[in-house]
């Protein structure tokens, strides 16, 4: 499927790389390589953070939390910089969402896909492109600016640059603090990808709604 993806960078001008340094992808039932912490096994440090999570993810203190937990003022700064990038960025929501499916598509992160697909569709992102880039596509019948973040990202992610072609159509889309905030964004969620696939952190009920990308892994 990364074929799709070279084929539309070739009309666009822009050379895609295959993703050489992603992670492998997770089996069909993974054995979590962190346990699961609960509550009452929380130390002083981590209980505030604990605390703090649980108003606000899908996934109680599993997914990425589980790991973070386990260093707690890493997790501290992460959760307050995810706090940012999800809730108060400059990047209108659907946009934001949409850079973070992107992200958990390159990465085939179950639980990403798990928790955001919903969120972006709620933020008005078109359920067809989110089933094409689900396929490993590039999506039709993107508007503008999503069109924009969709070959930013994909660029920045596969080639590890940003044309002049691109930045200029990012530059004529969005102010540079969007610019800021998609490439923060984006780099975040690869981190986030980072842990899940590490730990073995598997979507709620053993879900996988991602298949591995063909040439990706």
């Amino acid at each position: 499927m990364l074929n799709c993806h070279r084929a539309s960078f070739a009309a666009a001008g822009v050379v895609c790389l295959s993703l050489a340094v992603a992670a492998p992808a997770q089996e069909a039932t993974v054995d979590k390589r962190f346990p699961q912490l609960t509550l009452e096994q929380l130390n002083e440090q981590q209980r505030p953070l604990a605390d703090a999570i649980l108003k606000v993810s899908s996934v109680g203190l599993g997914g990425p939390y589980n790991p973070l937990l386990r260093s707690p003022v890493l997790g501290d700064r992460m959760f307050k910089l995810l706090d940012y990038l999800r809730f108060n960025t400059s990047l209108d929501r659907r946009l934001n969402e949409f850079a973070i499916l992107i992200q958990a598509r390159l990465w085939t992160s179950q639980v990403e896909w798990y928790a955001h697909h919903p969120i972006a569709l709620k933020a008005g992102l078109s359920e067809s492109i989110a089933a094409d880039l689900k396929a490993g596509r590039r999506p039709e019948g993107m508007k503008t600016d999503e069109a924009v973040v969709y070959d930013f990202c994909m660029e920045l992610s596969t080639t590890h640059q940003v044309s002049d072609a691109t930045w200029k159509r990012a530059k004529a889309t969005f102010t540079d603090q969007q610019i800021v905030d998609l490439i923060a964004v984006s780099g975040t969620y690869v981190t986030v990808a980072m842990l899940l696939n590490a730990a073995g952190e598997p979507a709620p009920g053993a879900t996988q709604p991602l298949a591995p990308l063909d040439g990706a892994r």
